[in-house]
């Protein structure tokens, strides 16, 4: 702390970025500041809610770096943040892959749905909320405009041309001039102009009508359709025609929820909800969203609108409807062309409110959207009043909704899966059923036998204290021994280590496998351990609950919360089971055979594996390809000779 303490009163009165680190040095945090001193203070000083206590409590130093202005400091923000990719800031992992439609910088362009934008001088239009809406779109305007639709050029034709949705430019010549009219007009459609197609649409339908040309007129209904079907969610209108981003967002029990709401040609037509947790301050970290939101988006709106700053105590409303649902402002508000301006003592309120907000450390709105205006070249906003003020209120409704809604969700999972536990354990006559610990075994006619278990605390996975076991003492298909030496070995380590005890055993299998699991414990371990047995029937489903000794059956109810548990238990270990003796099965067949082929060894085999990279790779080689391992002409046959002659694995 003296070392932080020394640093504090060194902090200039600028603007710039600060990174925080733990002890191991690594960089935990990454901020931006209008001025440096203030706000890297403020996080040593005074009270904090717990989850900024849980990142202060973990800075061991900090550095900075001081910037010209504050736009700088907003990109350098945004780049430190994707270079050091920090534990306790928002990062855009998912987010930075949205979809976009592209149009190819070719000789012969193409119409493509990407998820990586280049600099390629191609044009890119989106970002969609997924890549269903994005393929959608792209559907409609490969049926649309006659563009190739092939990666490589054929020979001939293709049904496309025949179809009227390609110029065939692998045997016909298309000018220049051509490619730029069709790129025209789907970029005046994919920038919004819907109505004006679909008009024109509907033109040459009723001309090709005219004329008999009815299944023309029928090609052109169609696309009507697909027009009409894609833009049936455009609910909400303005009365400019102009592209937005709406943005909004909601906080509480340290997650936030952004939510964005895409007009076009104002038309509101999509939606995108990201939730993550956040630990710095709420609207700090979510202008760092938006920053790395548009980092690396290509097609702009001509206008962002971002929400103020919220109250968080007030954010999250308790009574907010369970399910998501876009609400439209009243229809007399969307008559309304211009926002009502705001009167001068809401004018002084809010510049005071910044003016508070600024000395404290904390971003204000205002001057977070005249920073990122500088930046993107696009005009950005925050609403005071009016329509726009009710958009950004209905983007900042659904995230209150969204947030809500996942605790629900969070809550309603948790009671059911531990009220699923403690009604398992009254079925079974246990006081307290909290840890369960589950076995299986698998071997095929013998071969490579293991046993696997996995543990669950209050009806949910405990994913980390899963273990593996290689079997040592049993040879062939014992299925008994197995069980035998398994749990043997487990709660020998328990008692050894002083692990915590399950409240329950379950072990796969019938009277046999619980009988030899209690003769483990009770007769050599001394320990008196509920076990039962699960059941499966010939379609190797989960049947029946066995406890007891000698054994008797359980009678659950099948929709019952607590068979649905036993049936999560079983198949989960079953799972972990049969894939570790996958592993140990395709490692032992390799090994056998290259062992088996004359002149290999061990030395070599490890060679041959590590320069093909698989069985498969190494019976696809050419002789000529073992020359670089020393390996001559006739052991190379040998050694393809050996493995062609090998069954495939079944």
């Amino acid at each position: 702390m003296d070392n932080i303490r020394n640093k504090l009163a060194l902090l200039p009165d600028l603007p710039g970025c600060y990174l925080m680190k733990n002890e191991e040095g690594t960089i935990i945090y990454v901020g931006k500041a209008k001025v440096l001193k203030n706000r890297v203070r403020s996080y040593f000083t005074g009270s904090h809610n717990g989850k900024t206590q849980r990142l202060v409590a973990n800075i061991a130093d900090f550095e900075y770096i001081v910037t010209s202005s504050n736009m700088e400091a907003l990109i350098l923000e945004c780049n430190l943040i994707k270079k050091h990719m920090p534990r306790y800031n928002v990062l855009l992992k998912d987010d930075k892959t949205f979809p976009y439609i592209k149009i190819t910088n070719e000789t012969h362009p193409r119409l493509e749905v990407t998820r990586r934008v280049i600099k390629d001088k191609a044009k890119y239009f989106g970002p969609y909320p997924n890549g269903y809406a994005a393929q959608q779109t792209k559907k409609l305007l490969d049926r649309m405009y006659p563009l190739r639709k092939c990666g490589v050029m054929p020979k001939e034709v293709c049904l496309y041309y025949h179809m009227g949705q390609c110029l065939a430019p692998c045997e016909k010549e298309v000018q220049k001039s051509e490619y730029e009219q069709i790129t025209q007009d789907i970029a005046a459609f994919l920038s919004g102009g819907h109505d004006a197609v679909k008009k024109d649409l509907q033109q040459k339908m009723q001309e090709a009508a005219e004329e008999l040309y009815f299944e023309r007129a029928k090609e052109l209904r169609d696309q009507i359709i697909h027009i009409d079907a894609l833009m049936e969610k455009q609910k909400i209108n303005t009365t400019d025609t102009k592209d937005r981003d709406v943005f909004g967002y909601a906080v509480d029990k340290g997650w936030m929820c952004v939510q964005i709401l895409y007009m076009r040609q104002g038309k509101m037509i999509q939606r995108h909800s990201s939730v993550f947790p956040f630990y710095g301050e709420a609207y700090s970290d979510f202008m760092s969203y938006v920053t790395q939101y548009y980092s690396d988006n290509p097609a702009l709106p001509q206008e962002i609108l971002l929400p103020d700053v919220l109250d968080e105590e007030a954010v999250v409303d308790t009574e907010a409807k369970p399910a998501i649902v876009i609400a439209a402002p009243a229809e007399d508000d969307l008559q309304k062309g211009e926002d009502t301006p705001e009167s001068p003592e809401e004018a002084e309120a809010r510049e005071m409110a910044a003016a508070e907000a600024s000395a404290a450390g904390v971003v204000d709105a205002a001057g977070g959207a005249s920073i990122l205006q500088e930046w993107l070249g696009t005009k950005v906003l925050v609403p005071q009043r009016g329509l726009k003020k009710q958009m950004v209120g209905m983007a900042c409704q659904n995230a209150t909704v969204a947030i809500d809604e996942k605790f629900r969700l969070i809550e309603r999972d948790e009671v059911r899966t531990s009220g699923a536990a403690i009604s398992l354990g009254e079925s079974l006559g246990l006081e307290r059923l909290s840890r369960i610990e589950a076995f299986d075994n698998s071997n095929i006619q013998g071969t490579n036998p293991v046993s696997a278990m996995v543990v669950f605390i209050d009806g949910k996975p405990a994913r980390k204290e899963y273990r593996k076991y290689k079997v040592r003492t049993v040879v062939g298909a014992d299925d008994y021994g197995t069980m035998r030496e398994v749990i043997r070995r487990r709660y020998e380590r328990v008692l050894k280590e002083n692990l915590p005890i399950p409240d329950l055993i379950v072990v796969d299998g019938g009277k046999g496998q619980i009988s030899s699991a209690i003769d483990i414990l009770e007769n050599e371990l001394g320990l008196f351990i509920p076990v039962c047995g699960l059941v499966k029937d010939d379609k190797h489903k989960t049947a029946q609950l066995l406890v007891g000794d000698p054994p008797e059956p359980v009678a659950l109810a099948r929709d019952s919360q607590e068979f649905y548990l036993l049936q999560r238990i079983q198949d989960e270990v079953h799972r972990f089971a049969i894939t570790f003796h996958r592993e140990q099965r395709g490692k032992s067949m390799v090994t056998s055979k290259l062992d088996s082929i004359p002149g290999i060894g061990e030395k070599r085999r490890k060679a041959l594996l590590k320069h093909f990279g698989s069985l498969k790779k190494i019976k696809e080689a050419s002789i000529e390809d073992f020359k670089s391992l020393s390996i001559g002409e006739k052991l190379a046959s040998q050694i393809l000779e050996a493995l062609k002659d090998e069954e495939p694995a079944t």
